[in-house]
C-alpha cells in the first residue's frame, strides 16, 4: 500500500489536505436505491410511475420513496445531471465531495473518477457495507474476515470495478435498529479495516437515539478508533440538545447531512419530525456553544433525482447558497463556519497513518 499518512486519498489518487477546499462530507453521485422504495397504498396507489413534471413535483417531494424513478439514482437522466451540477458546485466555492455508496447500494468507483476529471472536483470514494436489506443474496452470508479483505483491497489496491481508483473511506457502514448480524459484523470489519489502513469510517446508523451510541460501542470493541470515524445522519436520529452533547462525548466526527430536505414528514421513520434547515442551524449551534465545532461536519446526502437541479431540487450548492448565509445571521463567526465547511473535513477524511 502507498504512503498515506498526511493524505487524503481520492478517486484520481492522494491529495494534499491543503487542497480539499470546501467539503460536502456526505453525498452520492450514482447509487441503486430500490431497496428504499415504498408501495403507495389508498388514493396513491398507481401513482409510483407517474411522470417527472411539475404537476406531480410536491407528491413526489413529499413522498419521495414512493416514486420508483425518483429512487432509480443511477440511469442515464443522473448521469447526465452530475457533470454540470459538479462544475455548479465548484462554481460557488466548492472543492471536494465524500461519495459514500458502497457494496449493496452499486458503487461505481470509474464513473466518480470520470466526474472528477471532467469537473476539477476532488471525490472520495466509500466502501464497506450498507444496511443488510440492500445486499445482494450471495454477500449476505460474509464473515467478518471476508468483508474486512474486501475493504482493505479497495482502500489498499484498488476497488474491483475500476482498479486503477482506490476507496478514501469505509463508509456508509449501514445498520437498522435494531442492528441485523450482518450489520454487526459489517461494523466489526470496518474496525478492522480501519486497523489495517488507517482509513476514516462513516457510519449510517439505525432510525432510535440509541443507534449511534450502540455503532460505536460495537466498532470500539472490535478495536476501531471512534475518533477516525464520522457519524452521519444525526439530524434525523438525535432530537435534544442534551442528546446531541451526550454523543459528541464519545470522540466522532458529528455529521447533520439533510440539508435541503424541508418536508417534516419523513417516510423512512413515520414517528420522526425530520428537522428543517434552520432546526439544523439552531442544533448545530447548540453544539458550537457546548464547545464540538471542531468536531461538525456537513452535507445533504442527495440520493434521489427531486434533490438534483434538473428536477427541481437544490443540487449540491444550496449549502453554501442559502444555509451559509442562514448561519451567518445566526451567529455563526466566519472562523467557526469555515473550521465546519473546510478543517473540520480535512481532520476526519485524512489518513493519520
Amino acid at each position: 500500500m502507498a504512503d498515506t499518512k498526511g493524505k487524503v486519498q481520492t478517486v484520481l489518487g492522494p491529495l494534499d489536505p491543503s487542497q480539499m477546499g470546501v467539503t460536502m462530507m456526505h453525498e452520492h453521485l450514482h447509487l441503486d436505491f430500490n431497496v428504499a422504495f415504498i408501495p403507495p397504498g389508498g388514493k396513491d396507489r398507481g401513482k409510483e410511475d407517474c411522470d417527472f413534471v411539475l404537476e406531480n413535483a410536491g407528491w413526489i417531494r413529499q413522498n419521495p420513496y414512493h416514486h420508483l424513478s425518483n429512487i432509480n439514482f443511477c440511469d442515464g437522466a443522473v448521469n447526465e445531471s452530475i457533470t454540470g451540477e459538479l462544475t455548479t458546485y465548484a462554481a460557488n466555492g466548492g472543492g471536494t465531495i465524500v461519495e459514500l455508496t458502497n457494496y449493496g447500494i452499486d458503487r461505481n468507483a470509474a464513473l466518480l473518477a470520470q466526474y472528477s476529471s471532467a469537473t476539477g472536483v476532488n471525490i472520495v470514494c466509500g466502501t464497506g457495507y450498507y444496511v443488510y436489506p440492500s445486499q445482494k443474496e450471495a454477500d449476505r452470508s460474509l464473515t467478518v474476515e471476508e468483508m474486512t479483505a474486501r475493504a482493505v483491497q479497495d482502500v489498499a489496491e484498488g476497488c474491483p470495478e475500476a482498479p486503477h481508483v482506490k476507496a478514501g473511506v469505509i463508509g456508509e457502514v449501514g445498520s437498522n435498529w435494531p442492528i441485523h448480524a450482518f450489520e454487526r459484523r459489517a461494523i466489526e470489519a470496518a474496525a478492522l479495516a480501519q486497523q489495517a489502513t488507517g482509513a476514516p469510517v462513516n457510519f449510517h446508523p439505525g432510525r432510535h437515539e440509541q443507534a449511534p451510541a450502540e455503532v460505536i460501542r460495537l466498532f470500539q470493541e472490535a478495536g476501531g478508533d471512534a475518533s477516525r470515524c464520522i457519524m452521519s445522519h444525526l439530524d434525523r436520529t438525535i432530537e435534544t440538545a442534551a442528546g446531541l452533547a451526550e454523543f459528541g462525548q464519545l470522540g466522532t466526527f458529528l455529521e447533520f447531512d439533510l440539508f435541503g430536505i424541508e418536508v417534516s414528514h419523513y417516510m423512512m421513520a413515520p414517528h420522526v419530525d425530520m428537522p428543517s434547515d434552520a432546526q439544523r442551524i439552531r442544533r448545530i449551534k447548540d453544539l458550537v456553544d457546548a464547545g464540538f465545532d471542531d468536531k461538525i461536519v456537513i452535507s445533504h446526502d442527495i440520493h434521489t433525482k427531486h434533490r438534483l437541479t434538473r428536477f427541481g431540487g437544490h443540487g449540491f450548492s444550496h449549502i453554501l447558497d442559502n444555509v451559509v448565509p442562514m448561519m451567518k445571521t445566526r451567529g455563526f463567526s466566519e472562523e467557526t463556519i469555515n473550521k465546519i465547511l473546510v478543517g473540520n473535513p480535512q481532520q476526519a477524511i485524512t489518513f493519520q497513518r
